[in-house]
């Protein structure tokens, strides 16, 4: 049936969505190397308005435990330090007139830790919108039920659902095994 396939394709786009939003958000949690990835969340005092500091500089990892930003206007030196500061990143920039290097230090123990129990927490978020993408959909094929669709083709199509939604779940483990490994090694 048409409207059965149409919930499952959006269910698994749902469900691929979230997969695509927790490897997104787990590229901003540093794992002891720097990453231009890891400023991703700052925003920058431009002319009064917030803005993505990427949008306002060119972000560069000349080694593993630096960031340089070279801001494409030198007025904007100051900002992007502040902003960096007041950022919850725990980094200390330094300024030099041309550009802000930011020396990304070594993690603690006590470090790794929280940082694996935010990435649990993030991936955790992730099994909740997979779960929702499930819950929606079973919900819409009870309708379609409803409205005369066959009680075998309905099982099938829940069948369908749970197994993606099994499948989901195991992609997200896997991602935050990596992940935990990658905070973890020193």
């Amino acid at each position: 049936m048409e409207e059965i396939k149409m919930y499952l394709d959006e269910a698994k786009d749902l469900m691929g969505k979230a997969i695509g939003h927790l490897s997104s958000e787990l590229l901003k949690i540093r794992a002891g190397k720097a990453s231009p990835n890891m400023l991703d969340s700052i925003m920058v005092d431009y002319y009064g308005s917030p803005t993505p500091l990427n949008q306002t500089a060119s972000i560069t990892t000349p080694d593993a435990r630096s960031i340089m930003i070279k801001p494409w206007e030198k007025s904007l030196i100051n900002e992007i330090e502040k902003a960096i500061i007041n950022s919850d990143l725990g980094l200390n920039p330094q300024n030099d007139g041309e550009q802000v290097i930011v020396n990304v230090p070594i993690l603690t123990e006590e470090r790794r830790q929280a940082l694996v129990k935010q990435v649990k927490h993030e991936g955790e978020l992730g099994k909740i919108s997979i779960r929702n993408a499930r819950k929606e959909t079973n919900d819409g094929l009870k309708q379609l039920q409803k409205e005369g669709a066959s009680e075998d083709e309905v099982k099938r199509a829940e069948d369908q659902v749970q197994s993606l939604t099994d499948e989901h779940t195991k992609k997200i483990d896997e991602i935050l095994s990596k992940k935990e490994e990658e905070i973890m090694t020193v």
